[in-house]
């Protein structure tokens, strides 16, 4: 519904929308009487159905920069997408990359030693979730010069380079008012310099596209100027429902059999001590209070509901957004109804991605892949949509797929050694 918890609760007792009770006495809102909520209405009248058999016209090519563990470039290659390369330079996440898709182009490496210029006007859609580094506000035209530095910076360099149709960025949903809007100016007008058109950018609520995790991420989607105009982007529906930590840990609308056994941090005796007497769905506060002043030091003292603190999760809600540790004392993401750290396979399960999907690495680092991804199903939800877009500029002037050429393209470029971003304009 978009509000809190504590309104939710004020909203219970004081009888505001008719409350109906389940036979183990969990109290729940009518549909009726909440289905005026824009959420509620959204997933009442989905089209997911509808969306979920969009294909695409014709093999339309792909590059994705800062591809982590590929979240994002599963989703895109499920929506029909044909990468011809993936940028990325943890070499864990490469190795991820390389082992469940030999076949894709993997060019391991620092972005700003990548020359995309071989690929101009051979690929449709260029993606990447650029990693939130701090904008310079030195400048006065608050376009490409003031985000010098970022590595947005290098996203828009490899949009000039390249002139794909459509590229979209992704980033925390903090960013959209980070310096009272500023900053998301600065990448507008960084946008329109670039000659491209910025559709109004959104936050996506993951658990409202099949997701079981409350993750909000932000999104911009931005067309050619030559092509902007000539079709109406439109974002994808919602699911039918909320998918829950059941969904994702057992067998039915999620995934076909129960979650797989795999490794997990453990904690320690004297913290698994204190996550035992945490309820499910509970955190600190439910502890007895000696035990909340010592388990939690000065914080304790400290003002804010620090509610990742010993947080144990609820089965039937959507997880937390994950983190990249499953134990941090800050964001604690323990199992609903077992004193552990949640495992690697659950976390990914909560990502969605598929059972599968195998990540290389140590332990951290396979939490540290999955904690960093873009939800699977986020991802192939918004795929479908730049697919369709994609598909109406085609429609009305039909192209062959330029794959082939693409990829052999992608597949013989080499980083190019240089470390000053200001060579490349």
């Amino acid at each position: 519904m978009g509000v809190s918890r504590a309104t939710v609760e004020k909203w219970r007792y004081s009888g505001k929308y008719d409350v109906v009770t389940d036979e183990k006495g969990n109290p729940s809102f009518t549909v009726d009487s909440i289905k005026g909520f824009d959420e509620i209405k959204s997933m009442l009248c989905s089209c997911w159905e509808a969306e979920s058999v969009v294909t695409p016209r014709r093999d339309y090519t792909s590059v994705e920069l800062f591809a982590g563990a590929g979240g994002l470039a599963i989703g895109m290659h499920k929506a029909g997408f044909r990468h011809v390369l993936l940028n990325e330079m943890d070499p864990m996440a490469c190795r991820t990359l390389r082992r469940n898709h030999p076949e894709w182009n993997v060019l391991e490496g620092d972005i700003h030693e990548v020359d995309f210029t071989p690929l101009r006007g051979k690929v449709d859609f260029l993606s990447g979730g650029f990693p939130c580094q701090a904008f310079s506000y030195a400048g006065k035209k608050g376009g490409l010069n003031d985000t010098r530095g970022t590595l947005f910076f290098e996203l828009a360099r490899a949009v000039r380079e390249i002139q794909p149709k459509v590229f979209m960025g992704e980033n925390v949903k903090g960013l959209m008012s980070h310096d009272g809007g500023r900053t998301l100016e600065i990448i507008r007008n960084a946008i329109g310099e670039l000659g491209y058109t910025l559709i109004e950018p959104r936050v996506m609520k993951a658990i409202m596209y099949k997701v079981p995790q409350k993750r909000e991420r932000l999104f911009l989607i931005a067309v050619r100027d030559d092509l902007a105009g000539k079709a109406e982007f439109k974002w994808p529906d919602p699911y039918s429902r909320i998918m829950t930590l059941r969904d994702a840990f057992f067998k039915g609308d999620l995934y076909p059999t129960d979650v797989p056994r795999s490794e997990g941090q453990s904690y320690p005796e004297k913290k698994a001590r204190v996550m035992a007497m945490v309820p499910e769905g509970g955190d600190w506060r439910d502890l007895p209070v000696e035990v909340q002043k010592e388990y939690m030091g000065g914080s304790f003292y400290l003002g804010g509901g620090k509610t990742g603190m010993a947080r144990r999760l609820s089965m039937d809600e959507p997880s937390l957004t994950l983190t990249c540790a499953p134990a941090q004392k800050q964001t604690e993401r323990c199992h609903p109804t077992e004193t552990r750290p949640l495992t690697v396979r659950e976390y990914a399960r909560i990502q969605t991605f598929p059972d599968e999907w195998v990540f290389e690495g140590n332990m951290s680092a396979q939490y540290k892949q999955i904690g960093n991804a873009v939800p699977v199903n986020l991802a192939y939800a918004i795929g479908r949509s730049i697919v369709r877009l994609l598909n109406a500029f085609d429609s009305l002037s039909p192209e062959e797929s330029c794959f082939d050429d693409a990829e052999r393209t992608g597949r013989g470029m080499v980083r190019r050694m240089t470390k000053e971003p200001s060579l490349f304009w």
